[in-house]
């Protein structure tokens, strides 16, 4: 029974998403700290803080709006992490480009359910 947002498997996810990046842009260049470190650290972090806010919200409604929002964050920290790669900040990303196709299905997986809540699978 999920009876918190922490009880969200994408939730769990998404914070271990945020860990790798603050893990990995760890060693970035200096003149990055407040260019793409701060921009990938604030992308991850959008997108448990999303999941977590849309299901405090106890409106379904509300709760789709924020799911579109980490949705994009997601797309976002995506688009950040190929920019890292091209630049030689990061070599390995299979890790996170695993997480990030996991995270957005399950993102697509709640957003579905909770369209269905609504009587507007659409």
């Amino acid at each position: 029974m999920i009876l918190s947002y922490k009880d969200l498997e994408v939730w769990k996810n998404a914070m271990d998403l945020v860990e790798i990046i603050y893990n990995r842009t760890s060693g970035f260049p200096k003149e990055e700290v407040y260019g793409l470190t701060a921009q990938l650290r604030r992308s991850a972090v959008s997108v448990p803080s999303n999941i977590a806010e849309g299901f405090m919200r106890k409106n379904t409604r509300e709760y789709i709006q924020f799911i579109h929002i980490a949705q994009g964050s997601l797309g976002e920290l995506d688009t950040q992490i190929e920019i890292a790669k091209r630049l030689s900040y990061v070599d390995d990303t299979s890790d996170i480009d695993m997480l990030i196709i996991l995270i957005k299905k399950q993102l697509f997986s709640l957003l579905n359910v909770l369209k269905q809540k609504t009587g507007n699978p659409q």
